[in-house]
């Protein structure tokens, strides 16, 4: 049994932060699930490096680049779609299997409609009808406009994976949004236990922008800790919210919870452990999307222990100091958002202009 099932023993699922389709096609990707993984996640960060990088897609591309009237943006939709549904369907045995606990991969928006709540909802009906496979989420950064077309779609059955989500008001905002949209769901006549969703909370960014600020205030001690304090007070507040009486007039009905999402949890500061934002945050009903380099280090050197409700009054003084120096955990979570949509903006743009310059290359050649 690997670590991958141990966690999952646990409680924990895991998904990896990565797509390629080489990983696809050379079996990779199905002996990784054998071994234990649970789910995928795609961005298009993630799809231009592999776009650029290798000539894995470069027959794909030269058959769409001799339909003149499809325009880059169509190009790069259909190389996705197409990754999405391959991957799909090898996870469909983990859907199956888990009853749709797991077993998903997941497809974002278009960033650029992060602010745009018609334009989000209409976005993800189209890609979905293209998509047509039952084991993929549609990722919607928690924005306000987001909030809105994550309610809307729920309550229209949408599997959905909410993302940029970094302090405790987006999670309530965001929770509230799916039960509400359960609620809507089940009125209509839905069948709730068909849909699924994961509220994506990010970690490292936290410690990244947090750290040098409570080092210049005198706190050195809170460097590398609030990332991981701000996600177990999240995981508490999950706990009382799909716990209370609300809820369960849901859960009677089949409803699922909505599982937070570990996400950002390669260590970006060298020196702490590799495997930080994963040993500390293991628990059940909760998924940790772990890029390559990170899965491959937790699986040579990590420790699998229930360890999410470890040190609450830890976690419980770190928050305190933290307010105590006069930082605002939710005002910082407004300012990660707001850089993390301009940050899913640009690799997409870019995204778009290696598309344009393969056409150029390919269509040459």
């Amino acid at each position: 049994m690997s670590k991958l099932h141990e966690l999952n023993a646990i409680g924990q699922s895991i998904w990896l932060d990565y797509i390629r389709r080489d990983l696809i096609e050379s079996g990779e990707l199905k002996q990784m699930i054998d071994n234990g993984l649970r789910g995928m996640t795609s961005n298009p960060a993630i799809f231009e490096k592999a776009i650029a990088n290798s000539s894995d897609y470069d027959d794909q591309l030269r058959e769409l680049f001799k339909q003149e009237d499809l325009d880059t943006v169509a190009v790069y939709e259909a190389l996705a779609i197409k990754d999405i549904q391959d991957v799909a369907d090898l996870l469909r045995p983990v859907f199956d299997d888990s009853e749709g606990v797991d077993g998903y991969i997941s497809l974002e928006a278009n960033p650029h409609l992060a602010n745009e709540m018609q334009g989000t909802v209409d976005e993800i009906h189209r890609l979905r009808e293209q998509v047509n496979r039952p084991n993929v989420m549609y990722k919607i950064p928690a924005t306000p406009a987001g909030i809105q077309a994550i309610e809307q779609l729920i309550s229209e059955g949408v599997n959905i994976n909410v993302t940029l989500m970094f302090s405790m008001k987006h999670y309530e905002d965001v929770a509230n949004a799916y039960i509400s949209g359960l609620e809507k769901f089940a009125a209509n006549g839905g069948d709730v236990c068909t849909v699924a969703s994961v509220a994506s909370f990010f970690i490292s960014r936290v410690d990244v922008k947090l750290d040098p600020q409570v080092t210049e205030k005198g706190k050195p001690e809170l460097a590398g800790k609030i990332g991981i304090a701000n996600s177990k007070s999240v995981y508490q507040h999950f706990k009382q919210l799909f716990g209370d009486a609300r809820w369960q007039k849901l859960a009677a009905k089949g409803a699922r919870v909505q599982r937070p999402l570990w996400a950002s949890t390669g260590t970006k500061n060298p020196d702490y452990s590799d495997v930080l934002y994963v040993e500390t945050l293991i628990g059940a009903h909760t998924v940790n999307t772990l890029p390559p380099a990170t899965l491959d280090a937790f699986l040579d050197h990590g420790a699998v222990a229930n360890t999410v409700e470890d040190n609450l009054d830890d976690v419980n003084a770190q928050l305190a100091a933290l307010e105590a120096l006069g930082i605002d955990l939710n005002q910082v979570g407004e300012e990660l958002q707001a850089e993390g949509v301009a940050k899913f903006n640009k690799p997409f743009d870019s995204l778009l202009a290696t598309i344009d310059a393969q056409r150029e290359k390919l269509i040459e050649a």
